[in-house]
């Protein structure tokens, strides 16, 4: 994906990952780039994530046990489960769309010389 897809995909992405599991934004990119998105921007992360602090779907601490310097970890608050929730239905809502504009290109270039490959490439059936 582009930045610009991704742009609006980080925040449910981001309350997900927390939901999972609090992380600082380090952590959170590496799990990003395991979920399949590994050329994500720090700046970009590390802004959606002020964010979130900001609508108050999150809060920081600073962890400053260990080694290396102090860094900032993320903990889902009870706006963020229900900002999440809110995603996911507008998430299963967008699939919907994307799913019915998938297939009908996959129909519309069923009838064309050129074929998309993948998931919604015509089976030959």
């Amino acid at each position: 994906m582009h930045g610009r897809e991704l742009r609006g995909l980080l925040p449910p992405l981001l309350l997900l990952l927390i939901f999972e599991r609090p992380g600082h934004g380090y952590d959170l990119i590496d799990r990003l780039g395991a979920m399949g998105l590994p050329d994500v921007e720090p700046g970009q992360v590390y802004r959606v994530l002020r964010g979130l602090e900001r609508d108050r779907s999150l809060i920081s601490v600073w962890e400053t046990a260990g080694a290396g310097p102090a860094r900032r970890r993320y903990e889902l608050t009870t706006e963020g489960r229900q900002a999440l929730r809110t995603w996911t239905v507008r998430l299963a809502q967008l699939d919907q769309i994307i799913d019915a504009c998938l297939r009908r290109t996959t129909r519309a270039f069923a009838g064309t010389r050129v074929a998309p490959a993948g998931r919604y490439a015509p089976s030959g059936r």
